[in-house]
C-alpha cells in the first residue's frame, strides 16, 4: 500500500518525516523520492540487519536519510538526541519484513525448519526457545490467548510443557509438529495453518510488540507538529484495536458529564482521522503480494 501511505503521510515536501519500521527500506525509499531536495527522513528499526540492508539501499539519498537502530517506541529520545522538536509525519509498518520472514533464519515462519529464535533485535537476550523452556503451561496459555487469541492455547501449552520435560523444543518444525498433534488442520478452503496464532503470540511476547506500540501511541501527540500526519499499517486485530482506540481517544474533546452547563475539563481534540474506516489493500495488490491481505491502514492528522 505504498501509494496510499505516501498520499496520507506527506503534506509538506520539505518537511521532516519518520519511518519507524524501516525494514528493507521500501517505504523509506518511496517517501524519500516524494520529498523535496531539502526534505528529510529519520529511519528507525530494532533489527541491526534491517539497518544494514536499508543503509545500502538508501545510501544514494545521502544526508536526506538518517538511520538509527532503535525501536519506534524510543522516537522521543531519538528526536531529543538529534535536536528535533516535532516532525511532520510518522509512518509505522507493524508487519514482518520479507527479509525477516524469508531469509533471517530466526524462526518467524513455520513454513521452514529454523532455530526457534524470533528476536527482531538479535542483541536482545531472550528467544522464543527460552520462553518455552522457562514458562509454565499456565503462563504459556496466557501468552497464546492474550497475544495470539488462540482459543486452544491451553492444550497447546500443556503439550509443550510435557514435551519440554522429555527434550528441548529447539526448532520451528518441532513446534509445528507438536501443535499439529493436538490441533489438526482444517479442511475448509483458505483456513489458517493451526500454528499461525501460536507463532504470532510467541513473536509478540519475545519482542514485547504491544508494549512498544502502547508506549509510542502514548507519546505520539507530543511528537507530531500541527497539520502533521500519523500513518500506521497493522496486520492483526490486537494492534489494530490499539491504533483504532488511540485515534478515537485523540478525536474526543470534552469529557465532562452531559449535565454540566459548561466544559470544566478543557480537553480538546488532538487528531482527526483521515478515513472513516481502516483502508484495505486492493485485490490486485493482494494477488501481487498475498501477505498484504491482512494489512489495514489507519491515518490521522494532528490538529
Amino acid at each position: 500500500m505504498v501509494h496510499e501511505v505516501i498520499e496520507d503521510l506527506i503534506t509538506l515536501p520539505n518537511g521532516l518525516y519518520v519511518d519507524g519500521t524501516v525494514g528493507n527500506g521500501g517505504h523509506s525509499e518511496a517517501i524519500l523520492r516524494d520529498l523535496a531536495e531539502d526534505g528529510r527522513l529519520i529511519g528507525l528499526d530494532r533489527d541491526p540487519e534491517a539497518i544494514r540492508v536499508a543503509g545500502e539501499r538508501l545510501g544514494p539519498f545521502g544526508e536526506k536519510i538518517r538511520l538509527v537502530k532503535t525501536s519506534y517506541a524510543d522516537l522521543d529520545r531519538v528526536m531529543q538526541d538529534l535536536g528535533v522538536g516535532r516532525v511532520h509525519g510518522v509512518f509505522l509498518d507493524l508487519g514482518m519484513s520479507t527479509s525477516q520472514l524469508d531469509y533471517s533464519r530466526r524462526g518467524f515462519t513455520f513454513s521452514r525448519d529454523e532455530p526457534l529464535d524470533m528476536r527482531m533485535d538479535t542483541e536482545e537476550a531472550e528467544t522464543a526457545r527460552d520462553l518455552l523452556r522457562k514458562l509454565s503451561a499456565r503462563e504459556l496459555e496466557h501468552i497464546f490467548k492474550r497475544d495470539g487469541e488462540e482459543k486452544r492455547g491451553k492444550i497447546i501449552a500443556e503439550r509443550i510443557e510435557r514435551e519440554e520435560r522429555k527434550a528441548p523444543i529447539d526448532s520451528t518444525l518441532q513446534l509445528v509438529n507438536l501443535i499439529l498433534s493436538v490441533v489438526p488442520r482444517s479442511r475448509r478452503p483458505g483456513a489458517k495453518h493451526p500454528a499461525t496464532k501460536t507463532f504470532q503470540a510467541l513473536r509478540i511476547a519475545v519482542n514485547r510488540e504491544l508494549e512498544h506500540l502502547a508506549a509510542f501511541l502514548e507519546k505520539a501527540p507530543r511528537l507530531i507538529s500541527e497539520g502533521g500526519r500519523l500513518v500506521i499499517l497493522t496486520y492483526h486485530s490486537l494492534e489494530d484495536r490499539m491504533v483504532k482506540q488511540a485515534i478515537k481517544d485523540w478525536e474526543t474533546g470534552c469529557r465532562c458529564p452531559s449535565d454540566l452547563p459548561a466544559c470544566a475539563c478543557g480537553r480538546e481534540p488532538l487528531f482527526r482521522r483521515l478515513h472513516k474506516k481502516g483502508v484495505k489493500p486492493g485485490q490486485w495488490e493482494i494477488e501481487e503480494n498475498p501477505r498484504s491481505r491482512s494489512a489495514t491502514l489507519r491515518a490521522a492528522e494532528r490538529i
